[in-house]
């Protein structure tokens, strides 16, 4: 994890030591971390530096961190991939490093690279459960009564369950990252109601015919309509 060419930082002594028990399997997914105490110790370094580490990895979302005692208390060892991405591109695009454009680009290769990639068949009960939340997104987005940030909400989790249908993980979690990335973006960029009704009426319908195409096993035809329904998306709000 350290880079050899810089000074290393006292915290990274923690970071370093989590990934390489990781690795090793000597901890685990809900393990509690020891205390700042005895992670000082171990480490050599000051109690400050630990706190850090921990900050640091719970930005990461590696751990989740509470108070009190117990076995739920402390740093808790997690898993939430996307948390730790999404921060880090939401500050890339905020300081103007990474455009919103570019970021479009990559949804379009995730998505229609994942759309491809569906099978209904490998895990039939996984495919139809997951299909089942697509679709119950679906027809909670087509409500009338349906609010513009809670519409924005639903899109977002509809597309990262469209994403999950692939199998693979890490395009999941690049998938829910990339939207959290450029959420505000999204639900800042259309300012006059009148022009929403226009832009979600139009939504509705595209997200209706991509998960016919998905649910209907028809790959090519949905990485088409994705391709198509981001960027027409993303030429409106630009």
């Amino acid at each position: 994890m350290n880079n050899p060419d810089k000074p290393a930082r006292a915290y990274e002594a923690v970071l370093d030591a989590v990934e390489v028990d990781l690795r090793a399997g000597r901890l685990k997914l809900g393990d509690q971390l020891p205390g700042e105490r005895a992670l000082a110790e171990r480490h050599g370094i000051s109690r400050a530096s630990v706190r850090d580490a921990i900050r640091i990895l719970d930005v990461m979302g590696v751990v989740r961190t509470s108070t009190g005692s117990g076995p739920s208390s402390g740093a808790v060892l997690i898993s939430r991939p996307a948390a730790g991405i999404s921060t880090a591109l939401r500050m890339h695009v905020a300081s103007a490093q990474l455009t919103v454009r570019e970021i479009v680009e990559t949804r379009v290769l995730l998505e229609t690279w994942a759309a491809g990639a569906v099978s209904l068949h490998d895990d039939e009960a996984r495919a139809e459960g997951l299909l089942d939340e697509a679709r119950d997104l679906l027809e909670q987005m087509e409500r009338p009564e349906t609010g513009r940030q809670e519409f924005h909400d639903l899109d977002a989790r509809f597309h990262v369950v469209l994403a999950s249908l692939s199998g693979n993980a890490v395009i999941t979690a690049m998938m829910e990252s990339l939207r959290l990335a450029i959420r505000d973006y999204v639900s800042e960029a259309i300012t006059s109601e009148a022009a929403w009704g226009d832009v979600v009426a139009t939504l509705k319908a595209q997200h209706r015919r991509i998960f016919d195409a998905v649910a209907g096993g028809r790959g090519g035809e949905a990485a088409g309509l994705l391709r198509e329904h981001i960027e027409w998306f993303h030429r409106e709000v630009g």
